[in-house]
């Protein structure tokens, strides 16, 4: 699949809003200077929450360059979103420091 459509797909399904479990969140991550954010997200965390109050199961993604220029990450999150049959997706802003 190509990385435009992946991603406009995932873009897609973010806007929708909140419509119920199971939820698909994600979250880029990457290493940044103290106090400043990230410029390139080499960690994607996804994580899927069947029902409000159940854990989440999260599972991640690394990447030698950018996360969210990658290809392969963006499809392969466009289908774990599809299988899971998610109602609502959500993405961080931005890029989190990745934690110490």
């Amino acid at each position: 699949m190509q990385l435009e459509k992946a991603k406009k797909r995932i873009a897609k399904q973010v806007k929708k809003g909140f419509h119920g479990y199971p939820l698909v969140s994600l979250e880029y991550f990457g290493k940044g200077d103290v106090g400043k954010a990230p410029d390139t997200a080499t960690e994607v965390v996804i994580s899927f929450t069947e029902e409000e109050g159940a854990d989440p199961q999260k599972q991640a993604f690394v990447s030698s360059g950018d996360a969210r220029e990658d290809e392969t990450i963006q499809s392969t999150l466009l289908k774990i979103i599809e299988r899971a049959d998610a109602k609502t997706v959500t993405e961080i802003d931005g890029v989190s420091n990745l934690p110490s």
